[in-house]
């Protein structure tokens, strides 16, 4: 047992139970409107192996962009045919041994199909095709600018995706098996996701395609109280699939953002305060942004402070990471009571792709600690020296 006053920091902290929540939430509003449907984990959002055991054993598809994401899969316990291999980063092998041990892959380029023709010829192999999306054009109100396009998939607005599935008829031993549409929009709306599953049906019927499964992809929102719900997207997929009779196809989704934003949090402590203007202070703790906002695009988080109090109010407080860059700011308070050598920072809702894209700059990896409703309990060591060394060749 260890108590959250404790806990070495900076670390994260994963909530089990708000984990498994969101998965049991988004398979239970799939499992009420369709036949067949799966949840597809999305590893490259946040690739902590206590997190992908996890969510195997809650019955998820491990969703992989990489030869990498892919090894590490299988090292985490899920079998071949629970993997859903999608992105440009496969490799070779590990590209025909997914599809020979009945993995869902998706093809993402040119290259692929041509590794088609290295699968035996004794068998029929299923494969699924990415499908291009410019939101201008699928859902022009969900776009971001004015030519909001993708470079992903295969495009129907030329012949790129025509020719695509001209070069899989020719293959005796493949069957297209499915459409994988995914493309995020910042809205994240019912609305964007309605558009995108009736551009794949009108796909799916021009070309008369006879599909097994319809793969949506990613990009919604957690459990929120004002956002849409899972129970909301699920029927909203159910209703334009049902419009174009297509609502017998397995749906297959890959969340990421909205199974592990929401359960994970950072706490940072306090380690140094500087008065260096008449009404300013700088606060340095441990962490850093590039722990929790490695786009350095955020000017505040949901967060909370851990203090006992001050009776000294000033005016500003720029809250600050351990780095030595002048762009390490993470917040600033006003009028407010000064922060003490000691005070923590938990910052929350933070799990999404922070993790995978925290850079070993200054300091490497921080500590993860789960929490099961009673205890806390170490499910990763902070990264030392040694872990840094283990690969290198030193002279």
């Amino acid at each position: 047992m260890r108590a959250f006053q404790n806990l070495a920091t900076p670390c994260f902290i994963i909530d089990n139970q708000e984990f498994q929540r969101s998965i049991i939430g988004f398979q239970e509003a799939l499992n009420s409107r369709f036949v067949r449907s799966s949840v597809g984990y999305s590893v490259k959002t946040n690739s902590l192996p206590y997190c992908l055991q996890m969510a195997n054993e809650k019955g998820c598809f491990a969703e992989v962009v990489s030869a990498d994401e892919y090894e590490l899969a299988l090292r985490c316990g899920f079998v071949k045919d629970r993997i859903i291999y999608n992105g440009p980063m496969k490799s070779h092998d590990t590209f025909i041994d997914a599809i020979i041990n009945g993995a869902i892959v998706n093809l993402e380029t040119h290259r692929e199909i041509d590794w088609l023709k290295d699968l035996p010829n004794d068998d029929i192999f299923k494969v699924g095709l990415r499908l291009n999306v410019n939101i201008t054009k699928v859902s022009p109100e969900d776009a971001d600018c004015f030519d909001d396009n993708s470079r992903f998939g295969f495009s129907d607005g030329t012949d790129d995706f025509h020719e695509a599935i001209e070069q899989l008829s020719k293959l005796s031993n493949i069957k297209l098996s499915g459409l994988h549409i995914h493309r995020t929009a910042h809205s994240r709306s019912i609305n964007f996701y309605r558009n995108s599953i009736r551009f794949a049906c009108e796909t799916i019927n021009k070309y008369d395609l006879n599909l097994d499964y319809l793969d949506i992809g990613g990009g919604y929102f957690g459990i929120f109280s004002d956002k849409p719900t899972y129970q909301q997207y699920a029927d909203s997929f159910k209703d334009i699939l049902s419009e174009y009779g297509l609502d017998n196809l397995e749906v297959i989704v890959e969340p990421g953002n909205a199974l592990v934003a929401s359960c994970f949090s950072f706490l940072t402590e306090v380690i140094d305060v500087k008065h260096v203007e008449r009404d300013l202070w700088f606060i340095t703790t441990d962490g850093s942004r590039n722990d929790i906002d490695p786009f350095f695009r955020k000017t505040d988080y949901l967060k909370e402070l851990i203090t006992e109090g001050s009776d000294v109010i000033v005016g500003q407080q720029i809250i600050t990471g351990c780095t030595c860059l002048e762009s390490d700011r993470l917040f600033t308070m006003t009028q407010s009571p000064l922060l003490r050598i000691g005070d923590r920072i938990r910052y929350n809702n933070v799990g999404a792709y922070t993790m995978c894209l925290t850079p070993m700059f200054i300091r490497y990896l921080p500590a993860v600690y789960s929490w099961d409703g009673e205890d806390y309990r170490l499910v990763r060591d902070r990264w030392t020296v040694i872990e840094y060394l283990q690969k290198s060749i030193v002279l």
